[in-house]
């Protein structure tokens, strides 16, 4: 009767086992986080952050206890012109030297299907936080180098200049600043 009872209970746990949420580190290496900005109402100036960090947790036995916390130095723009990118981390964009980082940090997470989540979270820029919705595109799971789990995710969302008090739009960028988030975690 013992043993069948330690069976019954290892039956039950093997499944949560299974179905565990894995959180994954950043890795640095394999993961950039672009933005595309208008430039007086002519074209379109791409750019990048060169350092990011974090971790997220994906569910998938439940996709709501999934979680997203990343960190981007604002310091590390980079747009390939050294003369925009000090520009760019001064008081009229970024402040960099103030508010040294560009946070993410969720707070729920909705599944859309087998592929994309709605995630709801804190962005921190310019030292002013507001609750933003992006969507979360699940990229693929699997191991790179033999031992090492990885997973990765995408997002591509966009913002206002204007909500985060950045003097940008007044100097000949667009308000609106769409940021594209690729990121793959090791376990």
């Amino acid at each position: 009767m013992k043993r069948l009872a330690s069976l019954a209970l290892s039956a039950l746990l093997v499944p949560a086992a299974v179905f565990a949420a894995d959180t994954y580190k950043v890795d640095p290496v394999h993961s950039c986080t672009i933005f595309r900005v208008g430039h007086a109402n002519i074209g379109i100036v791409y750019g990048q952050f060169k350092e990011s960090v974090g971790q997220f947790t994906i569910d998938d036995a439940d996709p709501t206890q999934s979680s997203f916390d990343i960190q981007v130095q604002a310091a590390s723009v980079d747009s390939h012109v050294e003369k925009r990118d000090n520009h760019l981390k001064g008081p009229d964009f970024l402040n960099a030297k103030q508010y040294p980082t560009i946070t993410f940090k969720s707070t729920s997470v909705k599944k859309v299907d087998e592929k994309h989540l709605e995630v709801t979270g804190d962005f921190t820029l310019h030292g002013v936080t507001k609750s933003i919705t992006i969507p979360v595109e699940l990229i693929g799971k699997g191991e790179f180098p033999q031992g090492t789990q990885r997973f990765g995710i995408e997002t591509v969302f966009e913002i206002k200049q204007s909500d985060f008090q950045m003097k940008g739009a007044s100097l000949g960028t667009s308000d609106a600043v769409k940021l594209m988030v690729s990121a793959e975690g090791t376990r």
